[in-house]
């Protein structure tokens, strides 16, 4: 009996790390504490990428509270399987989705579990579904270091970098050194911090307006030897556009937020290997 569920263990280790295998970049966007934007980051991240023209994936890690498909317009979907294997949700860029939400039948349902459940789970999302040949696995991390973090580090093996998104503020620079630590610790490179919520864009003149502090995030950087990817500033259409399930990128392209997530990319690529020039100093705001 124990050498079976040995040789069952072995078996899904093998199945997940076919699946990585076909996956050339697996990036955990995470954060060290919750309302930083991290998910709003990630669903824009995802889109950019596909605009272009690369093969998305978005794992949304966040058991308990699962907000990837609301932000990309998947609400109300439900996953499929065939014999074989979880089939993903698409968006309408053709970003492959997996999340905990698809699961639940409805908003007022919480899951109540312990680590090893949550684990199981998602060894699942990562091993069992249909991912097929992708050029980036997005990984929404909850905020924090705990289950689910250390659960997708220690499964996938060899996470190509990890996007630290921050707040100026320094509350969050105090949060972000674990962050940072979790990350090295683990052996996970750090492709950056991002700084969301840099200072509002007025909507009516257009002027920049900083609420925080500002160059938080490039301090941040800094101070912690890793690079700043870039800064993101407040605008009301993000915030609109990931409660209507619409990317903020997608409708509002030239604008400073837009361009911002426009450069991070870059520079992501940059890191990755991918990009045929260096990156900017600092990304608009």
């Amino acid at each position: 009996m124990e050498n079976r569920g040995l040789g069952k263990m072995e078996e899904e280790k093998k199945r997940l790390r076919e699946k990585m295998e076909r996956i050339k970049h697996k990036v955990a966007v995470i954060s060290g504490k919750g309302g930083v934007g991290k998910t709003m980051v990630t669903v824009n991240l995802a889109v950019a990428l596909a605009d272009k023209g690369y093969s998305v994936g978005v794992l949304d890690a966040d058991i308990h509270g699962p907000t990837v498909p609301k932000m990309l317009g998947l609400k109300g979907e439900t996953l499929k399987a065939n014999p074989i294997e979880i089939l993903p949700v698409l968006t309408p860029q053709g970003i492959k989705v997996i999340s905990m939400d698809f699961l639940l039948p409805g908003d007022e349902f919480p899951v109540i579990w312990r680590g090893p459940l949550k684990m199981k789970a998602i060894q699942q999302f990562l091993s069992e579904t249909m991912w097929g040949d992708l050029d980036f696995l997005l990984i929404d991390l909850p905020p924090g270091t705990g289950d689910e973090p250390l659960s997708v580090m220690q499964l996938i093996e060899k996470v190509d970098g990890v996007v630290i998104v921050t707040i100026p503020s320094d509350v969050s620079k105090r949060i972000v050194k674990k962050a940072v630590t979790f990350s090295r610790q683990l052996g996970a490179p750090i492709i950056g911090i991002v700084e969301n919520m840099s200072g509002f864009i007025c909507p009516n003149c257009g002027a920049k307006v900083d609420i925080f502090m500002p160059g938080g995030g490039r301090e941040m950087a800094e101070e912690l030897n890793v690079p700043f990817l870039g800064s993101i500033p407040l605008d009301p259409d993000i915030s609109r556009g990931s409660d209507g399930g619409r990317p903020f990128i997608v409708d509002h392209p030239g604008t400073p937020a837009a361009i911002a997530f426009s450069e991070i990319v870059d520079r992501i690529e940059v890191f990755l290997g991918l990009g045929r020039v260096e990156a900017q100093p600092e990304a608009s705001s």
